[in-house]
């Protein structure tokens, strides 16, 4: 009976204790961090508290999370905004966006030229053929449709993009070199006002392809109005960054003046070694154009390569009228003479970036879609020329017919001393321009720029630790407050009492790139543990399969 009693005080004892802890006040807590809020400041020491999708206190915490983060010798920042992503398809396929995800990205901006509506029936016709190795079902029309489709889908990263210029011109007009008619134009403008309302952050624009090469400044003005109606901004692949460089500046700077729109340059660069120099002068027409009270911008990628496909070393007028066409051009003895002509000249009135690389040694070949042209992947035009027996223009015209695509390549283009120098430059972010990879399943059937992999931890690991070329609380202010500043999202780029909990820890000391061009499906190193709107989606290096993503929406947003 003794021993009885004694089981149930001890029993009583037991639940009186637990009834006395105190409930935990906070979702999460991490403590022991150095805090970096993204403003540029100094870090600080302190804890961190997040309720929901909420950061709710900052400091010195005393009181319990119900999950707890020791981020001691860590380095705790806003999570990274990717400006240029092209995570448009790889999304749809592995929502994890892992080559992303950890390297620390929560946000993923997508619209360079092309988005993911609005779509016609032809427009998805063409884009369900095209389809390399990533296959999808296309289920949407406009672009608000597709964003909301990767959120209920289910993806680690939030999600907005850019309503693509060329995506209106293909739209109504498809592929021809012409301007649109008024009742064309007016069409176009309507679809940006309801991807405006949608969500579209603005107007983005990819000038040295065809057909968005066909659009006059003018054309681009009229859609630039409607976004800035609505607070967006126009951001732009210029219509030169090599050759007429200055003259595309130019172009940027009478858009955003006429339509009085904000305006960011994709990919800041000069491409080819004979335009190297002209960076300066680039740096100092937008200084003179911020001092003249426009709002100018742009971000980077941080390689001397760039990468798109053979499309860019070709005359734009062979591509009117879309892939078709263009392989009939190619596949006609008398017009492919005069492409292959073209190639070799140092064009000013289409941006040729064979010639501008040099020689074929210097056009990497990373993705085909016919299975038997993969073995060719990660060699050089000039390799695959010298295999095949032919001249480096010939074997890229038989590679475009044979692949039934444009056929992914890295173009060897840029200098490094001009990289440092862009990064100095405080109005600069970042973007991969590249998907959000996994090195695993149909990924891996095709190679890659390292960009995808690495271009934010080679920031961090490269230029800051290693090199000092900025310091690391201004690269972290560049990489997430800038960029949601730019893009007028509110809540979101800071660490603050307020703010949607969209947060990175990272060891400063470690974080690095792996990727090379050799090897480019290699995951960055360094990033510990990532947090989506308070849910973690990264832990100890790994992905925990949640899916906390959001479509982030522009400021016209109805």
């Amino acid at each position: 009976m003794i021993q009885v009693l004694r089981i149930f005080c001890l029993i009583g004892l037991f639940a009186l204790n637990f009834a006395c802890q105190p409930t935990p006040k906070y979702d999460l807590v991490i403590r022991n961090a150095t805090l970096y809020d993204g403003s540029g400041d100094a870090p600080i020491q302190g804890d961190i508290a997040i309720s929901g999708d909420t950061i709710v206190a900052m400091g010195e915490i005393l009181e319990k999370g119900k999950t707890e983060v020791d981020a001691k010798g860590m380095a705790v920042s806003p999570g990274f905004v990717n400006m240029l992503s092209w995570g448009t398809e790889s999304l749809l396929i592995d929502g994890r966006g892992l080559s992303d995800l950890k390297q620390g990205i929560t946000l993923e901006v997508m619209g360079e030229g092309w988005s993911m509506g609005p779509l016609n029936d032809q427009m998805k016709k063409e884009e369900q053929a095209a389809q390399g190795d990533l296959k999808y079902d296309i289920s949407w029309k406009t672009l608000g449709e597709y964003l909301q489709t990767l959120e209920k889908k289910g993806v680690a990263p939030n999600v907005a993009s850019f309503l693509g210029a060329t995506t209106l011109r293909i739209h109504e007009i498809g592929y021809d070199n012409r301007e649109p008619s008024k009742l064309e134009l007016d069409n176009m403008k309507l679809l940006a006002r309801q991807a405006m309302e949608e969500g579209a952050l603005g107007i983005g624009s990819s000038m040295i392809y065809a057909p968005a090469t066909y659009a006059s400044t003018e054309e681009l003005i009229a859609l630039c109005e409607i976004a800035s109606e609505y607070g967006g901004m126009y951001i732009t692949h210029m219509r030169s960054e090599g050759n007429k460089l200055l003259e595309a500046v130019d172009e940027v700077l009478v858009i955003s003046k006429d339509a009085r729109i904000p305006a960011e340059i994709y990919h800041l660069k000069a491409g080819g070694k004979n335009n190297w120099s002209k960076m300066d002068r680039v740096i100092a027409k937008i200084d003179s154009a911020q001092k003249a009270g426009l709002k100018i911008t742009a971000n980077m990628y941080t390689y001397v390569a760039g990468a798109t496909g053979l499309d860019a070393a070709m005359p734009t007028w062979a591509q009117e009228g879309g892939y078709t066409e263009w392989v009939k051009r190619l596949q006609d003895p008398s017009t492919r003479k005069r492409i292959i002509a073209e190639m070799k000249t140092d064009a000013q009135d289409w941006e040729n970036l064979y010639f501008a690389a040099g020689s074929a040694d210097k056009l990497l070949l990373v993705g085909f879609k016919a299975d038997s042209l993969k073995k060719f992947t990660g060699k050089t035009l000039a390799e695959v020329s010298k295999i095949r027996g032919k001249s480096p223009e010939e074997t890229a015209c038989d590679l475009v017919i044979q692949d039934g695509s444009r056929v992914g390549t890295v173009y060897f283009l840029m200098s490094e001393d001009n990289v440092k120098k862009q990064i100095k430059l405080p109005y600069v972010s970042f973007g991969s321009d590249a998907g959000a990879l996994a090195n695993e399943g149909d990924f891996i059937k095709s190679s890659t720029h390292p960009r995808a992999y690495g271009n934010f931890a080679r920031l961090l690991g490269k230029y800051v630790r290693e090199e000092k070329v900025i310091s690391l609380q201004e690269a972290i202010r560049r990489l997430s407050s800038l960029p949601c500043e730019n893009l007028k999202i509110k809540k979101r780029g800071k660490l603050a009492p307020g703010y949607f909990a969209d947060i990175v820890v990272f060891d400063p000391q470690t974080i690095a790139d792996k990727a090379t061009f050799d090897q480019p499906h290699q995951y960055s190193v360094g990033v510990q543990h990532v947090f989506v709107n308070g849910i973690q989606v990264l832990a100890d290096g790994e992905p925990t399969g949640k899916a906390a993503g959001r479509f982030v929406k522009g400021p016209g947003a109805k």
